[in-house]
């Protein structure tokens, strides 16, 4: 991928100086949302090579100043929804809106001037330093004057130290920084993210959830895709789980809420006598399974009113209590609740 496709827009020669906005952007200022609408609107896209689907039916909205993200195994189509909406290549059918520009060829320099993409390899120039970097970027966006922008761009990745060190001396969770500081020079309405962690130590990943958390508070609106799914769960408003088709959009917390039932976890020393007589009647408690020879699961539409009562007869018939709990669900559980195939492994 080129510079200007790995980095986001080129922009001519009208360029706004540092800080300021080109006419008609959806961003109003650096590092700033706007409310004017949804910043993505995605109607029954679609995209195929030949015969394979890549995605198919796929639609939601993102709204500005939104941490989106967007979840799903190898082959499910993530990457190619990105470049799809990023105008790299052209979707086989639905629609698009992105920054308020529909997504069409006669569009395709419009919308690049409002967004930025960060690939998964940021594709920086290794033996350039990390400004030489950025203000080649910035070259190919046509930033005239762009000193105040990178500079800008560096505060916000935290790298103003660095900016005289060559990229190749950084370590990849520093480039991942550049890249993200890259991102920024072109005031992006819409940035995309793809995998920006993948490859990084537990230090760096959680430097670059930092930034990520430091740009929404400026009001950037974020497309993320990841395969860490206590990342998506961290840093995400929403999520999308993608498997080729859409299978679900919502909120973490309203998604676990939906796929699964509320219920209590008890944990004792030794096992039950006789679970079942002991949890039989309970208020709230329609049904119980094992969870470990001493664990149980109790499924209660009120936690609140059977945990009361569950202790109590716990006590009542001597069992040595270690834990009484509801049962939370994480993220991952909901996403292997909806992916059960490896998508590349069974494409033909």
């Amino acid at each position: 991928m080129g510079p200007s496709q790995a980095g986001g827009p080129q922009r001519g020669s009208d360029a706004p100086a540092s800080g300021a906005s080109a006419e008609g952007m959806a961003a109003p200022a650096l590092f700033r949302g706007t409310n004017l609408g949804p910043a993505l609107v995605v109607n029954r896209l679609t995209k195929q090579f030949g015969e394979r689907t890549a995605f198919s039916d796929v639609s939601f909205e993102v709204a500005y100043g939104e941490v989106f993200g967007f979840l799903g195994p190898n082959g499910a189509g993530k990457t190619t929804t990105v470049r799809t909406l990023g105008t790299l290549i052209a979707p086989t059918s639905g629609s698009a809106t992105i920054a308020g520009i529909p997504l069409s060829a006669d569009n395709g320099v419009e919308i690049r001037q409002r967004i930025a993409i960060m690939p998964e390899a940021p594709g920086l120039y290794l033996r350039l330093t990390v400004t030489e970097n950025l203000e080649f970027f910035a070259g190919l966006y046509g930033l005239h004057q762009p000193d105040a922008r990178i500079r800008d761009a560096l505060d916000a990745v935290n790298l103003a130290d660095r900016a005289g060190d060559l990229c190749g001396g950084l370590s990849k969770g520093l480039r991942q920084r550049v890249g993200l500081a890259r991102t920024l020079l072109s005031n992006p309405a819409v940035m995309f993210l793809d995998e920006p962690t993948s490859g990084l130590d537990p230090v760096a990943a959680r430097e670059v959830h930092d930034l990520i958390s430091g740009l929404r508070q400026r009001g950037v609106t974020i497309f993320l895709t990841t395969h860490r799914l206590e990342e998506a769960e961290k840093l995400c408003d929403r999520v999308a789980i993608l498997n080729t088709t859409l299978r679900i959009v919502g909120r973490p917390a309203d998604l676990r809420e939906q796929l699964f039932k509320t219920a209590l976890v008890v944990k004792t020393v030794e096992p039950l006598d006789d679970p079942g007589l002991l949890f039989a009647g309970v208020p709230t408690v329609d049904g119980w399974s094992f969870d470990g020879p001493s664990s149980y699961v109790l499924s209660a539409s009120d936690p609140t009113v059977a945990a009361p009562e569950v202790t109590r007869r716990l006590v009542g018939a001597g069992a040595d209590v270690l834990s009484i709990g509801e049962a939370h669900h994480s993220l991952e559980d909901v996403y292997l609740e909806l992916i059960d195939e490896d998508v590349e492994a069974h494409r033909r």
